[in-house]
């Protein structure tokens, strides 16, 4: 009767399995320190430029969109407290992290399901090394380094490109903007908008690398494993943040 269950429970049981073998992977050696190196770079630094630019566009785009309502009501002042919350509370975290799983899930599923098709993973255990040590942990150590720290840059940035149309349209001052948009923040909000990423971070790292190692199917099944990757990354991501945002509102 629950036959159309077994295929996606049996799924989400690997990924747990993957899960907490690469969690286990982090306490023990070898831990590949240039590799966490070579992923943070190539996460990080690779994704700086996309994430810079739609944080920017995004603190324009919000106070553009909340300039018009906030100087009916006489309150324009309030831009930046407005622009803001918004920003490290939500589209910060969750815009930064869809942008590192279109971008970065899809290189680890493209990645590893190429490794997986030539069996170069399979020549990896026949020579002892333990693929989820060598391929798995090192990207998930680095996508939970960088993923906050970009998250802090689209924060900043966002800010910046609200102030630039707070200046030029609503003639509101520097020490205005900044001061309520500093004032308005609470160690709440600054804890959920780093918790956000760094959870965000390892649900991408674990479910690129997954459906990159269980790739089959050749050329065909690279492209399968990459498009399954971003999808799942990114209902996770908005998965996540709906979990989390009814406890860091009741919290005080």
């Amino acid at each position: 009767m629950f036959d159309f269950l077994k295929g996606p429970v049996e799924t989400f049981q690997e990924f747990l399995f993957l899960s907490a073998r690469a969690f286990r992977n982090v306490f023990r050696s070898p831990h590949y320190a240039s590799d966490i190196l070579i992923q943070m770079d190539v996460i990080g630094v690779g994704s700086l430029f996309i994430v810079s630019l739609i944080g920017v566009f995004t603190g324009i785009v919000m106070a553009l969109q909340m300039a018009r309502a906030l100087s009916t009501y006489g309150a324009s002042g309030q831009i930046g407290q407005i622009v803001s919350i918004t920003l490290v509370r939500e589209l910060g975290p969750v815009l930064t992290a869809i942008l590192v799983a279109g971008r970065n899930a899809s290189g680890m599923a493209s990645e590893l399901g190429s490794m997986k098709v030539t069996e170069q993973i399979d020549a990896m255990r026949a020579l002892g090394t333990d693929p989820l040590q060598k391929l798995v942990t090192p990207r998930l150590i680095a996508t939970a380094i960088v993923l906050p720290l970009l998250t802090i840059i689209a924060d900043a940035l966002g800010m910046v490109g609200g102030y630039f149309i707070a200046a030029t349209m609503l003639n509101i001052t520097r020490s205005q903007y900044w001061t309520n948009a500093w004032q308005i923040l609470e160690y709440n909000d600054l804890l959920q908008g780093l918790l956000k990423p760094f959870l965000f971070a390892i649900v991408i790292a674990l479910v690129g690398c997954f459906y990159g190692l269980r790739t089959s199917g050749g050329t065909q099944g690279v492209g399968r494993a990459t498009t399954k990757a971003v999808v799942v990354a990114s209902v996770w991501i908005f998965v996540i943040t709906s979990m989390l945002d009814p406890l860091f509102v009741n919290l005080k």
